[in-house]
C-alpha cells in the first residue's frame, strides 16, 4: 500500500503542507518513494520539564518538532532515519503515564501518549516501517544507542560524587555518555564521540576513565592487525536545530500540574488506514 500511494498527488501534498508548516527552518521532506503514514501530539520528556511535540511518521524517517500554532507552523525540526531507530517500552511513573522510549545511535528519549491505546497504535505503526526497512536494505537493527538524559528535576544532588547540592548558583549539566545529571566538577572532560559529535562533548569523570580505557584497547587492536579496506558509509543529516529548551519561549512560565496536552483532534492519525 505504501508503494502504491508514494506517486500519488495526495500524498505529494500532505509533505508539501508539512514543509510549509516549518517553513525555510526545516530541512525539504519529498523525496522519491516516501509517503506520510501519519502524525501526532506526543508528550516529550525534556531536560527541565515534559513537553507537547508534534509528531510526523513517514514510511522511512520519524520527523517531529516544537508547535508554535497548532496545525499552521512548526519549529526546531528533527529528523530520525527509522533504519537507525528502536523503541522500548517502559513503565508508567506519577507525572507520565503510556511512556517508551526511542533510541538511536545519536539521541535516545522518552516520549508518552494520550492514552495506553494510542501508544500500542504508534509503536506498532513505527515498528512495521522500520521492519520494512531493515527487510528491504538487509541491515541488522541497530544496537548501539545514545543515552537519554535523566531530567534535571529528577535529582537535587549531583549523580556522581552524591556530595554537591544543586542550586541557583551550582548549574546541573549532563553526561553525553551516561546522561547522568552531574555537577561542574565531576564533569570537567570532554571526550570525542564522532557518533554523537565531531566536537569533543562533556562527559563525567567515570565516563571519561571507561572511554580512555577503550580507545586505548581499540589502539592495541589495530596495532595487532591490517586496517580493513571498507567504503564510508553516508550520514543522514539529523536535524535543523536543537531541541534543548532554549528553542521554547519559556521564561519563567511553568507547566501547570493539570495542563492537558491532548483532545482528540491531536491524537495519532493514520492517513492511510
Amino acid at each position: 500500500m505504501v508503494d502504491h500511494l508514494a506517486n500519488t498527488e495526495i500524498n505529494s501534498q500532505r509533505i508539501a503542507a508539512v514543509e510549509n508548516c516549518f517553513g525555510a527552518s526545516g530541512q525539504p521532506l519529498a523525496v522519491p518513494g516516501r509517503v506520510l503514514l501519519g502524525e501526532g501530539i506526543l508528550t516529550k520528556e525534556c531536560r527541565k520539564k515534559p513537553k507537547p511535540r508534534i509528531f510526523f511518521l513517514f514510511n522511512d524517517i520519524l520527523v517531529y518538532g516544537s508547535i508554535v500554532i497548532s496545525k499552521r507552523k512548526y519549529n526546531s525540526q528533527h529528523i530520525i532515519p527509522l533504519e537507525d531507530v528502536t523503541l522500548e517500552t517502559l513503565p508508567d511513573t506519577l507525572q507520565m503515564k503510556n511512556r517508551w522510549m526511542i533510541k538511536t545511535s545519536k539521541k535516545s528519549f522518552v516520549v508518552s501518549a494520550a492514552s495506553l491505546t494510542e501508544r500500542k497504535e504508534w509503536i506498532s505503526h513505527l515498528e512495521e516501517c522500520i521492519r520494512h526497512l531493515l527487510t528491504k536494505t538487509g541491515r541488522q537493527p541497530s544496537t548501539e544507542h545514545a543515552a537519554p538524559w535523566i531530567p534535571d528535576k529528577a535529582t537535587d544532588i549531583c549523580m556522581r560524587c552524591t556530595q554537591t547540592k544543586f542550586s541557583t548558583l551550582t548549574r546541573r549539566h549532563h553526561c553525553r555518555k551516561c546522561g547522568f545529571v552531574v555537577c561542574a566538577d565531576c564533569s570537567r572532560q570532554r571526550f570525542l564521540m564522532p557518533r554523537l559529535s565531531p566536537k569533543p562533548l562533556r562527559v563525567c569523570n567515570l565516563c571519561y576513565r571507561q572511554l580512555l580505557a577503550e580507545k586505548k584497547k581499540e589502539a592495541e587492536a589495530d596495532r595487532r592487525q591490517p586496517e580493513p579496506i571498507g567504503s564510508a558509509i553516508p550520514a543522514y543529516e539529523p536535524s535543523s536545530g536543537d531541541d534543548s529548551d532554549k528553542s521554547d519561549d519559556d521564561k519563567a512560565e511553568q507547566w501547570p500540574a493539570d495542563t492537558e496536552f491532548y483532545t482528540s483532534e491531536v491524537s495519532w492519525s493514520s492517513f492511510h488506514s
